[in-house]
Formats: structure tokens, sequence, C-alpha cells
């Protein structure tokens, strides 16, 4: 049997080839995670109650085979594995692209006037990736590991510490922000990852796939701005929170 010896090139394309499915797969993981994670804000417009009970069964998923809260750090942890393979994917395809295309320089094309080639993906896809996982950071430290306040009730409540946190406008800005951000990035992102997995796609199916990127991204953009846009005007009272 012949043995096949690849060059330095082709093992470069094959390992890029691998390091794209991965960044497509963990981007698709995190989609629907968002989609998840969105349903369950939306609770917030039923109120304490609901929102509370809801954050509560996810502590205590699959008990009593797993034990209280094991199953959320099962979450945290495969998401957070899938947040760095994704960076780690995008830096490796990023640093192959760039050395196709020549140190300093972009790819030619006749699309622009520069005869430099300045894609969707180029213009925001990492600086909003940048944004996004700043955010997140930033997300997880202020209702994981603390609040904006330190009454007893901000300490029990999932649904207190969300409220406090939202009525302050800066705090929701910021969140716009990251959720524009979310925006653009999530619509390249999952048109790129079913055409990487291997969908081949012709004209109609090319823009049906557009329409559908749009539309998830635009979907998880109002769905998570829409709670808490909510908590900034309506100002909800936070019942047992002293004033």
């Amino acid at each position: 049997m012949a043995t096949v010896t690849l060059t330095t090139k082709q093992r470069a394309a094959r390992s890029t080839v691998v390091w794209k499915a991965v960044m497509a797969l963990t981007g698709l993981l995190m989609v629907g995670f968002l989609l998840f994670h969105m349903y369950g804000n939306l609770k917030l417009f039923a109120g304490m109650e609901a929102y509370d009970t809801y954050a509560h069964h996810l502590r205590i998923f699959f008990e009593p085979i797993l034990a209280n809260r094991v199953f959320l750090w099962i979450v945290r942890v495969v998401m957070l594995a899938a947040v760095v393979l994704h960076i780690v994917s995008a830096i490796v395809v990023s640093r192959s692209a760039w050395s196709a295309a020549g140190a300093g320089r972009r790819y030619q094309s006749g699309k622009n006037k520069s005869g430099l080639q300045r894609t969707y993906a180029s213009r925001t896809m990492r600086w909003g990736g940048v944004i996004i996982f700043v955010f997140v950071i930033a997300h997880l430290l202020q209702f994981t590991v603390s609040s904006l306040r330190t009454e007893a009730i901000m300490q029990t409540s999932p649904y207190a510490r969300v409220v406090a946190a939202f009525e302050v406008w800066w705090v929701w800005l910021a969140y716009l922000i990251a959720l524009t951000a979310v925006l653009f990035h999530l619509r390249h992102g999952i048109w790129s990852a079913f055409t990487t997995l291997g969908l081949h796609i012709g004209p109609v199916a090319r823009r049906n796939l557009d329409a559908l990127s749009w539309i998830v991204a635009g979907v998880l953009w109002v769905g998570f701005l829409a709670p808490v846009t909510w908590i900034l005007i309506a100002q909800p009272p936070i019942p047992g929170a002293s004033a």
C-alpha cells in the first residue's frame, strides 16, 4: 500500500479545515445555548416567582441522579470549553489567512476601489468577538460572583439581581453594545458555520440561509434586549427588598 506524504502546505490546509470545523461546531453550540438562555430571560416578564422558579430548576436539574448545581456546572464547563476552542480556532484560522495573504496585506480583490479584499467577516467578526468576550466575563462576574446590591434578597433572588442591575442605565447601554456585536457576529457566523460544515448551496439556498442567519440573530437581539429594556423603563419593584 502506497504511503501518501503530505507537503507542508497540504498539512497546513488540512489543519485549517479542521480548525474551521471546530469553530463552526462550537459556534452552533453557543447559538443553541443563547436561544435557551434567551427563553429563560423572557420569564422576567412573568415576575419574580416565575423567574426564580426557572433559575431554581436549573440548579436541581436531573436530581437525584446529579447533586444540586452539578448539571449547571456541567453546562458552564462545556460552554467554557466551547468558547476557548472557538477563540483558539478563530486565531489559528486568522493567522493562516494572514500568512496566505502575505505579511501586512489582505487578499487582492476587484470588489473594492482599493483593490483589497474587505469582507464582512474582516470588518466585524474579530473586534465583535473581542467585545463579546469582554462582556461575557463582566456578565459572569456580575451575576455569578456578585451583585450590585448587598441586601439578603439580592443574594437569594436571581430576579432581584437582574432587576437591580438593569435599572442602571449604563449597564443597559453596555448590554446593548454587546448584543449589537452579537447580532453582527451571529449573522455572519451562522451562515459561515453551515457552509463550513459542507452545506453546498445555490443562489436560492444562499439567500434562504442568509435570511435564516438574520432571523436567528435578530430574534436573539430582540429576545435578550426586550426584558432588560422593560426593566430600565418600568423599574419594576423587587418584592422583599428594602428601599
